[in-house]
């Protein structure tokens, strides 16, 4: 039986990819499925052959220290896929192990469905031409994806983004309040401080002292975290409540939040809830990043609308008392700078396209599948 290979190197990418193989296994029943994931591919059907866990890593300098274990991995993968058995290569962002995986899938001639691409708009414009010549078809997330890679022929098509399918579920701001315990008529300031361990070890404590900051400007505010699958926070630095795997819940809960960049700014934007963004990461990471990046903002949330609808607070600049002064505003309900951002993440929220994104992921995947992976 042929087999698809999916390939999804950190929490959030499990959680799509995990999207993906659910609808595959409505559309073609007794397909196979493999490759690197977490829990929730494996509960989606998926026969996971490495442990996300044990190799998700992010930042220049941090890949360096994972280098050994991701070639043995990649070699697994090349000679799986040289074997003649993979039929289709499924791959979810995570660019760094992906591009190469892709790049070995083209030589074996499986065919590469990359769902959630690198972001070659902010940096790394060299792998466009190594997209093209690597990949079959590009299933992208963000607006302003297909037309740049249509420019530098690679077949792209706009999904829509795949938060807007866990969207749909999302409860009113009463039923999350009642389902976290919180009190009713008190303000609630949400912390997303990351979905990686190095990111939370470089967030957390900023994070609570932001809150604690916030908390001592505005009486009766009500502080939560929010923690990603896999991730336990020590009590002794988090004196809040913590909420596991519930982004949206906490998110509608919450009358402002803040977040570490990255896609916890979109589901603030679909949750219309007013944000602060904030990022730290080592200081060699940084200055390397700051040579390559081309773009002014690095919250996603901000990169979408092209313009600020959420303040943001990068490196030495996430400060608690200047984080403080950006979201005390957003939590009163009658402030213009609260009103001006719910205004902006509605706007980004319509950029976004329609539910349904990881459907349109699998129908192009049996599209290139063909008459492979039927059930014998």
């Amino acid at each position: 039986m042929t087999e698809v290979l999916l390939s999804a190197g950190e929490a959030s990418g499990d959680l799509h990819a995990a999207g993906v193989a659910a609808e595959l296994r409505v559309l073609r029943p007794g397909l196979h499925l493999a490759g690197i994931g977490g829990s929730r591919m494996r509960a989606a059907g998926v026969e996971l052959l490495e442990d996300i866990e044990s190799s998700a890593v992010m930042g220049f300098v941090e890949v360096v220290r994972h280098i050994p274990r991701h070639y043995a991995l990649f070699r697994q993968f090349r000679e799986r896929l040289r074997s003649g058995s993979v039929g289709l290569l499924i791959c979810v962002d995570y660019p760094g192990f992906n591009m190469k995986l892709a790049a070995a899938a083209r030589a074996a001639g499986v065919p590469v469905l990359y769902y959630i691409t690198p972001q070659v708009w902010a940096w790394g414009a060299n792998r466009l031409n190594e997209l093209a010549r690597t990949i079959t078809k590009a299933a992208v997330i963000l607006p302003f994806e297909e037309p740049l890679l249509l420019e530098h022929h690679i077949d792209a098509t706009f999904v829509g983004h795949p938060l807007l399918d866990r969207a749909v579920a999302m409860p009113d701001r009463e039923t999350a309040r009642t389902t976290l315990k919180l009190r009713p008529g008190d303000p609630v300031l949400a912390l997303f401080p990351g979905s990686r361990s190095q990111e939370i070890g470089r967030h957390l404590d900023a994070f609570v002292a932001a809150g604690r900051e916030t908390a001592r400007r505005v009486p009766g505010l009500q502080v939560i975290v929010s923690a990603a699958p896999g991730i336990k926070l020590d009590p002794a630095r988090c004196p809040y409540p913590v909420v596991p795997s519930a982004s949206f819940v906490v998110l509608r809960a919450a009358d402002a939040a803040l977040c570490k960049s990255g896609t916890t700014t979109l589901e603030a934007a679909v949750a219309g809830c007013p944000l602060a963004v904030a990022y730290r990461t080592s200081p060699w990471t940084y200055a390397i990043a700051r040579r390559l990046v081309r773009i002014p903002r690095i919250g996603l949330v901000n990169v979408v609308a092209g313009r600020q609808v959420a303040p943001e607070f990068v490196q030495n600049a996430l400060v608690p008392g200047a984080v403080a002064d950006a979201l005390v505003p957003l939590l009163d309900h009658g402030s213009p700078a609260r009103a001006a951002a719910i205004e902006g993440l509605a706007a980004v929220r319509a950029k976004l396209g329609t539910p349904g994104a990881t459907r349109r992921v699998a129908e192009m995947a049996i599209q290139l599948l063909g008459g492979r992976g039927a059930a014998a």
